[in-house]
């Protein structure tokens, strides 16, 4: 006696794949906090070169704010902070925000 199986393989492709959403971060201009710190900030925490610190320190400084980096939710909101924290421990008002890119 003979049994005939017929099997069948049920396979799903993969190509749907959900990336994390991406934030900016935002500095705004302030009439106390020192554009060399500013630049400082760029360069340390957002990896910035000199050029590009300077470039994004006037544009802040002509237009009110600027992105300053765009990255996932968790590591914009940890610049933000410690941009925040470096800023408040030298007495400056430096704000940084994060929104959805």
């Amino acid at each position: 006696m003979s049994v005939d199986v017929d099997v069948t393989k049920d396979t799903k492709s993969l190509t749907d794949v959900v990336y994390p959403s991406k934030y900016h971060v935002i500095l705004i201009n302030d009439d106390y906090t020192p554009m060399e710190f500013v630049i400082t900030i760029l360069g340390e925490i957002f990896n910035h070169t000199e050029q590009k610190a300077n470039e994004l320190t006037l544009e802040i400084h002509n237009k009110g704010q600027a992105v300053v980096g765009t990255y996932t939710y968790e590591i914009a909101e940890q610049k933000a902070a410690e941009t925040m924290q470096r800023s408040r421990q030298q007495s400056f008002p430096l704000t940084a925000q994060i929104e959805k890119a």
